[in-house]
This record gives structure tokens, sequence and C-alpha cells, in this order.
């Protein structure tokens, strides 16, 4: 069969491979509750007849929210789109007052939800938002409306109601937490999305009826088209959470996945557990810890492995493999920047890391690294998906040789923010008959040895800093570089309108212990030990030793540590420092910090 619209990869499923397992996720108990093909498809079926008979029409708005990803957020999502209607994927994280005010935007006649304070903030958000009638639960509860208690089985009605969707539909509004302002809502088509399925899917390294892991929320775009390539490619699907991946009796050891998708912080932690693993050793044992890890740092993708690699992977590097289940082939990363030497690290050790580009306003893949000969380059985020057009704007800035804005064009991107037009104004320029989102990213385009053209991103537009000397400064590249030493956690370049650039950093309480405990200083506190001239000291050697890579414009004259890590959820009711995708928020960053700042400049 045919597939345009996005709920047709799951009969793509049941006539190319019909899988038992198809989709599993934990039930209350912990223990796996798994899905097959016709299982999903009698669900979603029936979900979408009930939403069709409790007087739900064509465009109405549903929105989903659940703290882990789950079997039901799918089967939903599903269910929504055959019934014609649009879903608004809500990130748990976010503030009651932000529901409120996408709930409203959106005009949401229905909710589903998991877990406790989820339905009680939807509950709240329920007295200001008169479109939303009701909220249902994917957990049972004492009067609480039951998501299968929406299930019908007039089957007759879905498939006229099915009929009737083209592919160029709206299927899914997502509200962007972006850096600034309020929350915008990205409009996609069924098109968009499945564009993205059919050209990534090819490059995921998992075969019929093998196992996949998701972890990333799936209200992001990333996550959601990841689980539909792998429902499209016939791979089962086990949803889970962040809070159980590792250790002997976690997820990634019970699964045993060949593929999964995360993001850098992600790989950054376990990069950091191993790294400080190896300084717990002692004697032989540590020497060949940091000797194998060592042979990571001029790690070229496709090198022949030597001799030495040989007996590093035998001794080390399988140990690593093993922790992450021992079956991993694919690991795709996306949503930030990941550092080149994380990238180095874990393909040295057999993990091969493949990352990605695009925005939610892509559906999301403009361009991926695969495991093809010659389709990876280490530092560029990969070459362009088939049918995506990309032009480097060079006009507007003050970029550097080949450098400028990035415009994309292509059947992926969206069609526009949800009741924004002078905003979609702003950001769709027509060039050569052509109609280009403007990415508000900053990049190049670069050739491999082979011959072949990837991008590679530099900055973003809008957080190019502009010293008083009227000097460019790209902070991005800075905070990467310098957050690959393990010793930092976080950092954000500051000194617009200042005569230097200067630093915030965050250091990583656990390295930051580990180096005192070496060095004989007494911890007390984060607070504390970050006045310690000795803590002082070691923390400009670290910027003394990256400096010299940049510019003199661009290096870090003065820092000043911050003891309370930057959250993408406040518990206090202040604004959060990071969006849900964990970008910084520099505006909240520099109102927070702004005495840090002062202090810095004074």
């Amino acid at each position: 069969m045919e597939t345009t619209r996005l709920f047709d990869v799951i009969y793509h499923q049941l006539s190319v491979h019909p899988l038992e397992k198809s989709i599993s996720g934990k039930d209350e108990t912990g223990q796996w509750k798994s899905y097959s093909t016709t299982q999903i498809i009698q669900m979603a079926e029936s979900a979408a007849a009930g939403l069709i008979h409790a007087g739900l029409k064509r465009g109405d708005k549903v929105a989903i929210s659940s703290y882990k990803n789950r079997p039901e957020w799918i089967i939903m999502d599903l269910a929504t789109q055959m019934a014609g209607l649009v879903n608004i994927p809500l990130y748990p994280t976010i503030s009651a007052q932000d529901y409120i005010y996408i709930l409203n935007e959106s005009e949401v006649v229905m909710a589903f939800c998991g877990g406790q304070d989820l339905y009680e903030k939807l509950q709240v958000a329920k007295t200001e938002v008169p479109t939303l009638n009701e909220i249902y639960t994917f957990d049972k509860q004492n009067n609480r409306l039951y998501w299968e208690d929406i299930f019908s089985t007039d089957n007759k009605i879905v498939e006229e109601t099915k009929a009737a969707i083209k592919p160029d539909d709206l299927a899914t509004i997502i509200y962007t937490s972006g850096t600034t302002g309020k929350p915008k809502g990205v409009m996609l088509s069924h098109n968009n999305i499945l564009h993205v399925i059919k050209e990534t899917s090819q490059y995921l390294e998992a075969r019929k009826g093998e196992k996949s892991l998701s972890f990333l929320p799936l209200c992001h775009i990333f996550e959601r088209a990841v689980s539909l390539s792998y429902l499209y490619k016939c791979v089962s699907v086990y949803f889970t959470g962040t809070d159980n991946l590792g250790g002997p009796d976690g997820d990634l050891q019970e699964v045993k996945p060949v593929v999964f998708s995360t993001v850098p912080r992600l790989l950054e932690k376990i990069y950091e557990a191993i790294y400080n693993k190896g300084l717990a050793l002692s004697g032989a044992k540590k020497r060949l810890f940091f000797w194998a890890l060592s042979l990571t740092d001029n790690y070229e993708l496709e090198q022949k492995p030597s001799l030495k690699w040989k007996i590093a992977d035998k001794l080390i590097f399988s140990k690593w493999r093993a922790a992450l289940g021992g079956n991993v082939r694919l690991v795709v990363t996306g949503a930030a920047p990941c550092p080149v030497k994380i990238m180095q690290v874990f393909c040295a050790a057999g993990i091969p890391i493949r990352e990605g580009y695009g925005l939610t306003e892509t559906s999301p893949t403009l361009t991926v690294n695969t495991l093809e000969k010659d389709g990876a380059m280490l530092g560029s985020v990969g070459p362009l998906l088939k049918d995506v057009e990309i032009l480097i704007e060079k006009e507007g800035g003050d970029y550097r040789p080949g450098e400028g804005e990035i415009l994309a064009h292509g059947p992926n991107i969206m069609i526009g923010y949800y009741k924004k037009p002078e905003i979609n104004a702003k950001v769709f320029s027509e060039i050569n008959g052509k109609k280009y989102f403007r990415t508000g990213d900053i990049g190049k385009l670069i050739t491999s040895k082979s011959g072949k053209t990837f991008l590679k991103i530099t900055d973003r537009k809008k957080e190019l800093l502009k010293t008083s000397g009227g000097k460019y400064v790209a902070p991005a590249p800075i905070e990467n570089r310098m957050k690959e030493d393990f010793m930092i956690e976080q950092m954000m370049v500051v000194g617009d309108k200042m005569k230097f650039v200067s630093a915030l950093i965050v250091p990583s309480e656990p390295a930051l212990k580990n180096w005192c405990s070496q060095n004989n200083i007494s911890w007390s506190s984060l607070e504390e030990i970050i006045k310690n001239p000795d803590v002082q000291k070691r923390y400009q050697e670290i910027i003394d030793k990256y400096n010299p890579e940049f510019s003199h414009i661009e290096q870090i004259k003065k820092f000043c540590l911050v003891s309370k890590p930057w959250e993408s959820t406040k518990t206090d009711g202040s604004e959060s420092e990071l969006t849900p995708t964990m970008k910084l928020k520099r505006r909240v960053i520099r109102e927070k910090c702004q005495k840090d700042i002062e202090g810095i400049y004074c």
C-alpha cells in the first residue's frame, strides 16, 4: 500500500512485516506490556471512532501530555490522525500559564494525559480554557475518565473519515518553547513529517523485528518522527523515560536495543561517568584506561583499526558497549550541537554516533550524517536530505568567509506559525520563485575529501554578541568546545556591548568533588568551594587551555563560577533557564546572574 498520511505507517507495517511486539511500555508494576501491530490498529481505530462519536469535527484540536514515553501516546496520536483531528503535544514540565496560553490559542477541545499532577494542571487550565470539554488519563484513577472510555467499535465512520484525509492536511501543531517570548505553534502537515520519515528511516541501522529504545520526549518532533520511522521500518519500539536507562538493571541492559536517539547532554553525562570511573582506578588499570582513551583523540571516521585499537577494544571499549546493552549499532543525536570530542570518543569505542540537524519548523530533519561510506563528517551535521535545498545568505550580517544564515526549502518545511501572519512574513522569503524558511542558524557548506557536500553549523544568528568595539562573537562554538572539559557542566558566554568577552560557568559537581579530593581540598558545598582560590585557578587553567583556539576577540578574558545549575523546570514558580530541549535562555540567565556579570565588568 502507498503511505501518504502519517497514520498509514502502521498499515504499512501490517502489510510488510507485522510484529507481535510492535510497541512496548512498562505498566504500573514495572513489567513490559507489548502491543502487536494488529492491536495498535484496532485500538487506534476504536479511539478514532470514539473521538468522532464524541462530536469532534475535522480540524478540532486534541492535546496529549505525558512525562514518560508510552504506547498510549503513539496510539492516541494515530487515532487523532485517523479522525482528521490535530494533535497538540504538550511538554509536561512547562508552567500552568503556558498550558493555558497554548490550549486557548489552539482552542483544544479534548486532552489526554498521564500522571496525577498533569491531570491537575490540565484541570486548573480548564477553568480558563472555554473550549476544553474533557480530560482523559492514561492511568486508571477513581473519578477520572480513562482513555479507553472514549473507544467505539464503529469502524465504518473511521474508514470514511480516513478516506477524506489528504497528505497536505494539518496533522499537528507543536508549540516551540523558544528562548524568548511566548511559544509559537508550528503547523506541520502529514506530508511534512512523512517526507522525513521516509527519507531518514533508510539510514536507521535496524532490521525488521529488531529492537529500538525511545526515551526522548515524544512531544518533541525529533523523537516523534524517529518513533514513527521505527514503525515504518518495522522495528520494535520500547518506550521509557530517562530515569532508568543505565546500570545493570536499566532499560538499556534489559532491552538491548540496536538503535536509539538521544541529545548531546546525555552523551556528555555518559562520557563524564566513564571518565570519573577511570579516575577512580589505580595502578596498571588506570594507566591502561587512559592509554585507551588517548587513542580516541585523533580518531577519524572510517579509519582502519590498528593493533593498539584492537587491544584497547578488547580490554576497555567492549565494556563501554556492554554498558549500553551490547547491541547498539547506531545512536542518533540532535536538538543541540554535539561536541566533536564526544563523537570521537564514542565512535572510536565502536559506538557509532551520527548527528543530524533541523528544527521543529522543518519536521525536523534537514541534514543527517549516516553510516554509509563517506556519509558522515566530524564537525558537520551531515549532507542534505533528499529534496531539501539550502541557501547560505551572506548578506545582513558580519559573517566569516563562506558563512551566512541558513535558508531551507523542501517538502518538510512547515505550513507556518499558527495565527502568526506577521511572524510568518518575516521567516519566509521567496527566492527564485521558491519559498525559503529562515532558520536563524548560521552555517556554511563544506566539502569532504570525497567531494561530498556537508552542512556545518557555526552559531545562532540572534545569539551573536557585539562587543563595544563593534566586533561580532559567536558564543556557541566557544561554549561547546570548553564544555568538552568534564569539569564544566554548563557555560554561557557574555559580553554584548562590553569591551571583552567573558563567561558564566556552572562546574560539574561530581568532577569538581573528585578533583578536590585528589588535591586535598576539603569539600563543604558547591556554593562555598567555588570561592576557593585553588578551584578558581583550576578553572582558569581550563580557560587558558582552550582560549588559543579562538581569535583574540573571542577569547574568554574573565569568568564567574555559578553554583546553581540552570534547569528546564522550576518548582518555585520562577522562569526556567533552559528550554525543554535544553537550550540556554540567554535573556533569563543574564537577568538572574546580573550581579555576577556586573562583578566581572566592574
